[in-house]
């Protein structure tokens, strides 16, 4: 679908604020990536003049490539054991109030990256104490032990997306698994029960509204807090083509069927996306 015939509820400003370009510099500055750059997020304009992003940790290569994902498929290079402390270093510049951490998937690591994700956040503890942190992991291969690793650096949100529904896995997300995806979550929930577990849902690649209501109840039996619902929008010719574009309707009725389940918050809109306005659905939670 081209940008021609988006609809109005699905156009978006871009920002000229000066605080976009300033980010910019300070993440170059620091040899450090955001999700929001190399996912090309619509919303990167607003969260940069607003002073928030998402750190991209483990380079830049994914050894997956999911079919609706703009992120380089590849070989990454070795982790660098210097990109904890810069993220750290660049949050407190940045005198954020919630932390987002996310990465590519590394499925050439024994752990998957779990352990770079703990340093990342102990970092950031050391120099904002005060700030939540949000990490948005990969499924490390399945591994329970890189996720338990994750989990105990203690942040204050742990987010995995299921992305989809289980039907169009194959097609959207071909190396990543369902049921093991629930898992993670679930052991996380387990493990550590006071911890927000957060995941989040694209619509618009074919699934049907039934559909999308069993992955809220699934979701909800393994005890996922926090809920994000957005329109996937094909970030290149190289991605999934856009199957349909959701009306704003649905979304209020995705939004209302998740809080009538027992999420505690649940964001649904054509633009949300899984860290956007990320510290007020922690607000009042922890």
């Amino acid at each position: 679908m081209s940008k021609a015939v988006f609809p109005t509820w699905l156009r978006k400003r871009a920002s000229h604020s000066p605080r976009v370009q300033e980010l910019r510099q300070l993440l170059a500055g620091q040899e450090l990536r955001t999700v929001c750059q190399d996912a090309r997020c619509p919303n990167m304009g607003e969260c940069f003049a607003g002073g928030t992003a998402t750190f991209m940790i483990l380079g830049d290569k994914c050894t997956r490539g999911c079919a609706f994902c703009a992120v380089t498929a590849g070989t990454p290079g070795p982790p660098d054991p210097g990109e904890p402390r810069r993220v750290a270093r660049a949050a407190a510049n940045l005198s954020l109030n919630h932390v987002v951490v996310t990465s590519v998937t590394r499925d050439d690591l024994p752990d998957g990256g779990a352990g770079h994700f703990a340093a990342t956040v102990r970092e950031i503890r050391n120099v904002l104490p005060g700030s939540t942190i949000e990490i948005l992991t990969p499924d490390f291969g399945g591994s329970p032990e890189a996720v338990d690793q994750a989990a105990a650096s203690g942040p204050d949100v742990y987010n995995h997306n299921l992305e989809t529904v289980p039907r169009l896995y194959p097609r959207v997300r071909p190396g990543a698994d369902y049921r093991r995806s629930l898992s993670l979550l679930a052991r996380v929930k387990d493990k550590h029960p006071g911890m927000l577990t957060k995941s989040g849902l694209m619509v618009g690649l074919g699934e049907e509204p039934d559909e999308l209501a069993g992955v809220l109840q699934d979701l909800r039996e393994a005890g996922c807090d926090l809920l994000t619902i957005g329109q996937y929008l094909q970030p290149g010719p190289g991605q999934l083509p856009v199957q349909q574009l959701v009306e704003p309707d649905q979304y209020r009725q995705y939004q209302r069927q998740g809080l009538a389940l027992g999420f505690r918050e649940v964001a649904a809109g054509p633009f949300v996306r899984s860290s956007y306005r990320a510290h007020e659905m922690v607000v009042g939670h922890r």
